[in-house]
């Protein structure tokens, strides 16, 4: 019985990483091909319509009873919105005042970050195997992506506002879920409505500050249009997938096995676009990176690989919600 719970477990777990890495790929392609090709670079503006479109889902879903009614305080919605949004322009601002070497080292600084989070809130405690596979992981990400690294001042501050509020984004979310026994699309239908209705209203003046470019003056077409909804559908997935795997696992875990979708761009960027930027040294770096990951899985999943001493979180009862499958919306997305 216990085997067939821990398959049947483990089966879910590859289900949901695989849901979250297809999506996130997905959506990656396509963000690029709307910004690069058809010239809407109004990333700010686009993640709150990636919201907005999950909370229409997320309504109809909960008005055909497929989701059920739960609690969510205003504090918790109003620190997780800040974090989530100062994760979304930060990211981008960083991009933009930083060389994308720095931007690289700034992304892989997340994943101390969730580990020192972790440490302190929840008195975690990693196995010295653990500490070794994520050092393996930062390596070969880092020599198979950074590549010029210039930093000025406003880059660096910048850099640390995405990276911190990233970090406790995602750790709010795995915390708010255990909390207040929320799943996913509950968790989703509390927080996109404040994030699409902020990001919708002052996603335009962000953008026009971080391009000199308005989004109401931008020339829509027929093949843009269809970009920008496919964007936004894409999006709900990728938007409910990131909720699924750090509500089940962990934020340093969803930041660790991430970065295999760092490797699937560069993979899918050399099929589409030739052989362009793969040299030996991405090809080290990516079976650097893939080792460390697998190892990470091996060596966190083992007892006292990675543990919580001592946590008391007050949980609410509620009952278990009803999630159709077929997710903040993730830095990589808005690159």
């Amino acid at each position: 019985m216990s085997s067939s719970k821990g398959d049947r477990k483990a089966a879910l777990d590859a289900a949901s990483w695989l849901f979250n890495v297809v999506t996130s790929v997905s959506i990656i392609l396509v963000n690029k091909a709307l910004m690069a090709k058809y010239g809407f670079t109004f990333a700010t503006t686009l993640t709150g319509l990636h919201f907005a479109t999950t909370t229409l889902l997320t309504t109809v879903l909960r008005w055909l009873g497929y989701i059920q009614s739960s609690h969510l305080p205003l504090s918790d919605l109003i620190k997780f919105v800040l974090f989530a949004n100062f994760s979304i322009v930060g990211m981008n601002v960083s991009l933009m005042w930083n060389s994308v070497g720095f931007y690289q080292i700034a992304k892989l600084s997340m994943i101390p970050v969730s580990c020192f989070l972790e440490v302190v809130l929840d008195n975690v405690r990693y196995s010295r195997d653990t500490k070794l596979s994520i050092v393996v992981v930062l390596l070969g990400v880092a020599v198979c992506t950074v590549t010029d690294v210039s930093v000025n001042a406003k880059g660096f501050i910048a850099a640390v506002v995405a990276v911190w509020s990233t970090a406790l984004q995602q750790y709010y979310v795995h915390f708010l879920q255990r909390k207040y026994s929320l799943g996913s699309f509950n968790l989703l239908g509390h927080t996109a409505p404040s994030q699409a209705a902020s990001l919708l209203l002052f996603g335009p003046f962000v953008d026009y500050w971080l391009t000199s470019k308005r989004v109401d003056s931008y020339a829509y077409g027929l093949t843009s249009t269809f970009f920008i909804i496919l964007s936004c559908t894409i999006a709900v997935g990728t938007n409910l997938s990131q909720f699924i795997c750090i509500g089940r696992f962990t934020a340093v875990s969803f930041q660790v096995l991430g970065h295999m979708k760092t490797i699937l761009v560069l993979i899918l960027g050399f099929i589409f676009f030739g052989k362009e930027g793969l040299n030996l040294q991405v090809v080290l770096g990516m079976m650097l990176a893939i080792m460390g990951m697998i190892w990470y899985g091996n060596a966190s999943s083992k007892p006292g690989g990675k543990e919580r001493r001592s946590l008391s979180i007050p949980t609410t009862t509620k009952s278990p919600e009803y999630v159709v499958l077929p997710v903040s919306s993730e830095p990589d997305q808005k690159a």
